[in-house]
């Protein structure tokens, strides 16, 4: 088989020294034809050949064609032979280490382009002489494919191309770089970071102003700045999505200020006038839904909107449930400026967090009835949607005490990591918000009341140093989830998606005011007839004109489906100006209002001792009396569950529960550092023992027992 070759077996050879010697045993080729390839055997082809003439010659000089085989027989073969074996040494080296295949073909320029006219001579005077065996060969053996050659470049090129900046296979060459930008990889961060940064600083501006933030609310002014951010970014840029999404709002916002809303509420006020506070968020919200509603959809069926603008009987509830809910951020935010009474805050507060889970239930109510339609409604849907306000409701209630009860019993463990005890009151208290959020509870009530057991039991148990991380970190979180919200509610205003519509923004705010203070009234009267201290006109007028909208009226008509509610446009539009009309109009008017109407003020002092004594007494006192007369009040079932409380849940619950329960009265403060000071003072009276004046001794004695009630009260006002 060695024997057997044809010419692609010699077009593998690589460098130009071979392509040479390729060219020789070409031309020797006649020399070496097996005998069964007669038809292959030409004896002597040059001498068939015409005699050359001179032009033939002179060009057969000037391309140096290689020495014919016309001289001896020995000669020749021996020559041949040694070509053959240094063409199979090339050849297998070739084949081995992967060479490129560089066949009889234009390699070169100048000299070597006649070898290249020679060799192709060659190849076509070969060629066509393949017996069909060899056909037969090439079609059942598949072709090695080598990689395609490269043109030989010379130093000068290569150095050449290095300069322009570019490698050998075409890409651009990087030079290492002693700096190089790349916002991509950071643009998110760094856009929150902006963000934030922005909003502290208008804060910090707003308030540095000798009479601006005496005059309007800071709400007011964070959604200006957000108005003006908003301009900037629609007419100098491209961007012109607004940031505050559904998701962001509900689920990074929202959170941290109810937390610290519940986890600082005053407990003792907020269950005093819980009645009251149910009457207003529970009734008073479906009198508002059903009122609105019931206004805009028979002014729409006059024809006031327009024909091609006039919602339907689902369409017109979706948007009324949405928009009767007092926001809880809006009246933070005017409410803690204007310091009204303990009493007022907490109801219209109060009514602002427990209308959360109607709001929620309404809405997906008129929801699902808008995608089932109007006609396809039966009773069953109608009983689920009432009975699904009692599971929201009590469902987001009972999840928030069961995780505040799991905070309780982890802190319990934590007095030698005193360092994670913060993390677990952030990290729990978020996720019982989450957890309501996936049974589609109320996310608003689970967070609310994880707070306030929170406080019951973990105060009991971690350090005065937890504490004060608790205290600044919920405050620091919740001012800037605040100040983000309404300079998102700014710059969502402005964009090119508004349908305004003058008759159904202004029927809109005027049915929102005006039922506002047809309900506060009637369900004030209500509330009047059992309840021990009254609510009067000026503070009845305070709760109508604090009935706040927000940020939460805004995420809900974003999360309206544009599919099923063509008018969803002029909702959010619709939204935007009642939103302004409420922040603006009664938030920059409500502190002045209250100054002219004498309302009372809250009140700065801290109880003393004495006076919390005297109300425990009381407590008491009542009780008995009302379990002496055989009525369950309001003190009798404060009375049952302390009882329930102290015998069962917090032996559960606190770490030190027998410290505790020496000091009571005293129950906020943390005992670690009130036995450090206790210890000073016995450190202080043991110094003195080694006097021997008797008069002189009873002087500090009274002073040690003074200092103990100054310690106990500074740490009271301190904590509670």
């Amino acid at each position: 088989m060695s024997n057997q070759r044809t010419e692609q077996d010699y077009d593998s050879a690589t460098p130009a020294l071979q392509q040479q010697m390729n060219l020789a045993r070409r031309a020797c080729w006649r020399n070496k034809i097996p005998p069964r390839y007669p038809q292959l055997a030409n004896p002597d082809p040059i001498a068939e050949q015409p005699p050359p003439s001179d032009e033939t010659k002179t060009q057969n000089t000037r391309t140096r064609t290689p020495t014919t085989c016309t001289s001896s027989r020995l000669r020749g073969g021996l020559w041949s032979k040694r070509m053959l074996l240094l063409g199979f040494v090339f050849l297998i080296l070739g084949l081995t280490q992967g060479r490129p295949n560089t066949s009889a073909v234009n390699v070169g320029t100048g000299k070597d382009s006649a070898a290249s006219a020679a060799t192709d001579a060659v190849t076509q005077l070969n060629l066509p002489q393949t017996t069909a065996l060899d056909m037969d060969l090439m079609e059942t053996t598949p072709p090695l494919r080598l990689p395609r050659a490269e043109p030989l470049k010379s130093g000068e090129d290569e150095k050449a191309k290095d300069e322009d900046g570019h490698g050998s296979d075409g890409h651009k060459m990087t030079r290492y770089q002693l700096s190089s930008v790349d916002f991509g990889r950071v643009k998110t961060p760094f856009i929150i970071g902006i963000w934030i940064l922005s909003a502290s600083i208008a804060k910090i501006g707003f308030h540095m102003t000798p009479k601006l933030h005496l005059i309007f609310p800071e709400s007011c002014l964070l959604i200006v700045v957000g108005v003006v951010i908003g301009v900037v970014l629609y007419f100098c840029t491209d961007v012109a999505v607004s940031p505050l999404t559904p998701n962001t709002f509900f689920f990074y916002m929202l959170p941290p200020i109810i937390l610290d809303a519940g986890y600082f509420m005053p407990n003792r006020l907020f269950f005093d006038n819980l009645g009251t506070i149910l009457l207003m968020a529970v009734v008073g919200t479906i009198f508002n839904i059903a009122t609105i509603g019931g206004s805009l959809y028979a002014c729409g069926m006059m024809g006031i909107y327009g024909e091609s603008e006039t919602p339907g009987l689902m369409d017109v509830f979706l948007f009324a449930s949405l928009i009767s809910a007092v926001d809880p951020v809006a009246v933070l935010a005017v409410f803690e400026e204007i310091h009204v009474n303990e009493i007022l805050y907490i109801v219209v507060f109060g009514e602002s967090l427990l209308n959360d889970a109607v709001t929620v239930v309404m809405y997906h109510m008129m929801e699902s009835y808008n995608e089932i339609g109007l006609d396809k409604i039966i009773a069953q849907d109608i009983a689920s949607g009432v009975g699904s306000f009692f599971v929201v409701a009590l469902g987001g209630t009972a999840i928030g005490i069961i995780w505040g009860f799991l905070t309780g019993l982890v802190t319990r463990f934590t007095d030698h990591v005193r360092v994670i005890e913060p993390i677990f009151i952030f990290v729990m208290a978020y996720l019982a918000y989450l957890n309501a959020e996936i049974f589609h509870m109320s996310g608003i009530l689970a967070i609310t009341f994880c707070g306030i057991t929170m406080k019951n039991y973990v105060e009991s148990n971690i350090s005065q140093k937890s504490h004060t991380t608790v205290k600044y970190a919920l405050k620091m979180l919740s001012s800037s989830a605040e100040t983000i919200i309404f300079m998102f509610l700014g710059v969502a205003t402005v964009n090119n998606m508004h349908v305004w519509n003058t008759w159904f923004v202004v029927l809109t705010i005027a049915f929102c005011s005006v039922f506002r203070v047809i309900g506060v009234i009637l369900l004030s009267a209500l509330a009047n007839r059992f309840r021990l201290h009254k609510l009067s006109r000026v503070d009845q007028f305070v709760m109508s004109y604090g009935g706040l909208r927000g940020a939460v009226a805004f995420a809900l008509v974003l999360l309206v489906d544009e599919n099923v509610v063509k008018q969803k446009n002029m909702f959010v539009t619709t939204t935007i100006a009642v939103i302004y009309f409420t922040v603006f109009l009664q938030g920059i008017t409500i502190k002045p209002l209250v100054k002219i109407l004498n309302v009372k003020r809250a009140n700065k002092r801290k109880p003393t001792m004495n006076e919390r004594i005297h109300e425990r007494f009381m407590d008491h006192l009542m009780a008995g009396i009302e379990d002496i007369v055989g009525k369950t009040g309001n003190y009798n079932v404060r009375d049952k569950f302390k009882r329930f409380d102290n015998r069962f849940i917090r032996p559960l619950l606190i770490r030190d529960l027998k410290e505790v329960n020496e000091f009571h009265l005293l129950d906020r403060i943390p005992m670690q550092s009130y036995e450090r000071d206790l210890d000073k003072s016995k450190r202080l009276r043991g110094s003195l023992d080694g006097q021997n004046s008797r008069t002189g001794m009873q002087r500090r004695d009274a002073s040690i027992s003074n200092r103990k009630k100054s310690i106990k009260i500074s740490y009271e006002e301190d904590n509670i």
